[in-house]
C-alpha cells in the first residue's frame, strides 16, 4: 500500500512547523536572564507541639520565632534574614537568587514554628520585562538544648525541595525556577546553627525550560513517518528486510 499523499502532505506541513518550533527551542536555550530578587516571609505553619507559637515579621525579610528562654545569653528569639540581589543566568545554569542569614536563639519550648513561607518577588530586565513572585517553603528543626554536647544543640533550616520548582512564561515558552540548596552543586539543603550563633548563607537556584508536549508528539511521527517512507521503498524496489 502506498503512502497517502494527503498523509505525506500533511506530514512534510507538521515538520515545517516543527522546524520552526526548535527553532525557537534554540532561541530559548541561548536566551540570558537577568534581574534583581527581593525576599519577604509568608505566614509561619507551627508543628505538632509547638502549642505557643509566637512569631513576628509577616510581610517583611526578617523572620522571628519563639518565646525567649531566661537562660538565653542574648535575650533574642531565633532570626530569619534573607536579602535579594542581582543576577544573570543562561538557562541550566546556577546562579545565587538570595542570601540568608539565620540566628540560633535560645527559645521555650512548643512557642516555635515548623514551616515559614519564603516569598522571593524577581524582577526580569528586558527581554523578560516581567516582575512574578515565587513562593517557596522552608522547614524549622528546633531541637532541644544539651548543655554537653554544643552539636546537639544546634537548630536547622531545611529548603523544602517537593515545592522548590516554580514555573514562568515568556514569549511561546514555559519555564521553572528551581531552588536547588545552599551551595552551587545542589548537594546541601540544609544549614545548622549552634546555641546563639548565626549563620550566613547563600540560596541558589536554575532556571530550565519547560519541553512542550509537542516536540515529543514531532518525535513520534517522524519514527512513523520514516518507517512508512522505509516500507514504501522496499515495496517499490523489491527489497526486503
Amino acid at each position: 500500500m502506498k503512502l497517502s499523499f494527503v498523509f505525506a502532505t500533511a506530514i512534510s506541513s507538521f515538520f515545517v512547523s516543527l522546524t520552526t518550533g526548535f527553532s525557537f527551542s534554540g532561541q530559548a536555550q541561548a536566551l540570558t536572564f537577568s534581574g534583581i530578587s527581593s525576599a519577604t516571609w509568608g505566614n509561619p505553619t507551627p508543628g505538632i507541639s509547638d502549642t505557643n507559637p509566637i512569631y513576628t515579621g509577616v510581610g517583611s525579610n526578617t523572620f522571628t520565632w519563639g518565646k525567649v528562654n531566661s537562660s538565653s545569653l542574648s535575650g533574642l528569639p531565633n532570626k530569619l534574614t534573607s536579602n535579594g540581589t542581582s543576577f544573570a543566568a543562561d538557562i541550566n545554569s546556577v546562579f545565587k537568587i538570595a542570601d540568608l542569614t539565620y540566628f540560633n536563639g535560645t527559645v521555650n519550648t512548643g512557642s516555635s514554628v515548623e514551616f515559614v513561607p519564603l516569598n522571593l518577588n524577581v524582577s526580569f530586565s528586558q527581554p523578560v520585562g516581567t516582575s512574578q513572585v515565587f513562593d517557596f517553603n522552608l522547614r524549622l528543626v528546633n531541637t532541644l538544648n544539651d548543655p554537653k554536647d554544643p552539636e546537639k544543640s544546634a537548630d536547622l533550616v531545611f529548603l523544602d525541595t517537593k515545592l522548590s520548582n516554580r514555573s514562568f512564561t515568556f514569549g511561546s515558552n514555559k519555564y521553572t525556577l528551581e531552588l536547588i540548596g545552599f551551595n552551587l552543586d545542589g548537594r546541601q539543603i540544609s544549614i545548622k546553627a549552634l546555641e546563639e550563633a548565626t549563620t550566613t548563607t547563600a540560596i541558589y537556584a536554575k532556571i530550565k525550560t519547560i519541553p512542550e508536549p509537542a516536540s515529543v508528539l514531532g518525535l513520534s511521527l517522524l519514527g512513523i513517518y520514516l518507517i512508512s517512507r522505509k516500507n514504501l521503498w522496499n515495496r517499490n524496489t523489491g527489497n526486503r528486510e
